[in-house]
């Protein structure tokens, strides 16, 4: 039985009829909006008002993209690596091992200084009272912090060096439990744990930043991803800046906000840590970089880097004029 080819009129018409069906009907394929990473850190306070807020979702989705969001206990690795695109802020000695490491990160962003929000601290009940009484003590400090830096310029005030501690490198979880425990002479450590640990027991702070650092904190942003997508690093930057804004306007809804993230804290403990930081988010200046250039020298002199650099030689990022 010989079959009926069908006519080209009738071709057509089947062609048009599935046209219309797919433009009526049928769901279109589209990507999905790309991950932008971010690193946070439990002192990145600003992105996590951004994030539990849903504000920088909402600002990013117009561009196409979703953040995604990693927590670190340390970040240099991740940063290093360039294992996220877009990093929180950090404490202002990062950057001098991220730079001696030679990874590949652009400065966007800084939070004004607030040297009350690290500090070297000892039981209440110590005694030690002075930097120089920390000889021969265990000190615990994670490893190339900012409260590393201020340990290891607090003792070259004080004459001496960390030849002459017994430094105890922790993680700062690992370190709050080994303080809380008795395992520590001393600690050097950063808001928020250094409020969690002053809530936990009676305790002394033998030395805080002031004096040694401002304690900027710094935002960094992988070259190749600010080179690709400088519009989703200015979207970031300005919420970043309005964030702040909103943590000095609101201290009592940022207080509630925390609280629960930070492990349903009283709420005195993280007003505490909240009016040690200014939350102040500015565009970096290389001209007040200086400080960056104090640490790492005090950072090649104590053996923490291999090599001397210019902490000011640093690609840096700077909002478009009016956006800021």
């Amino acid at each position: 039985m010989s079959r009926i080819a069908p006519s080209r009129r009738s071709l057509l018409h089947a062609g048009l009829g599935a046209a219309a069906t797919l433009a009526l009907g049928a769901p279109a394929v589209r990507a999905g909006p790309r991950e932008v990473k971010i690193s946070m850190q439990r002192s990145s306070v600003l992105f996590t008002v951004l994030k539990v807020k849903g504000t920088l979702a909402e600002r990013l989705a117009p561009l196409g993209f979703t953040p995604s969001w990693h927590l670190f206990t340390s970040v240099i690795e991740p940063m290093t690596a360039g294992a996220v695109d877009i990093h929180a802020d950090v404490a202002d000695a990062v950057p001098i091992f991220t730079q001696s490491a030679k990874a590949p990160l652009t400065f966007y962003a800084r939070e004004r200084g607030a040297p009350a929000a690290e500090a070297i601290i000892v039981p209440a009940e110590s005694p030690i009272r002075t930097i120089a009484d920390l000889k021969g003590r265990t000190v615990g400090v994670s490893r190339g912090s900012g409260s590393h830096y201020v340990l290891a310029a607090a003792l070259k005030r004080a004459g001496l060096s960390f030849s002459d501690i017994k430094p105890a490198y922790l993680q700062a979880p690992e370190g709050a439990a080994a303080f809380e425990q008795g395992s520590l002479d001393a600690w050097s450590i950063w808001d928020p744990f250094l409020a969690f640990a002053q809530a936990k027991r009676p305790v002394r702070v033998v030395a805080d930043a002031t004096g040694l650092t401002s304690y900027h904190r710094y935002y960094l942003v992988n070259d190749s991803f600010v080179a690709a997508q400088p519009e989703v690093v200015a979207v970031v930057y300005r919420a970043l800046v309005e964030a702040g804004a909103w943590m000095r306007a609101n201290p009592e809804e940022a207080v509630a906000l925390l609280a629960p993230i930070w492990g349903d804290l009283p709420p005195a403990v993280v007003a505490a840590a909240n009016s040690r930081r200014t939350y102040a988010v500015e565009p970096v200046d290389r001209a007040q970089l200086g400080e960056q250039q104090a640490i790492a020298d005090v950072f090649y002199e104590a053996k923490l880097i291999p090599r001397r650099i210019d902490a000011t030689d640093v690609p840096i990022w700077q909002a478009p004029a009016g956006r800021g």
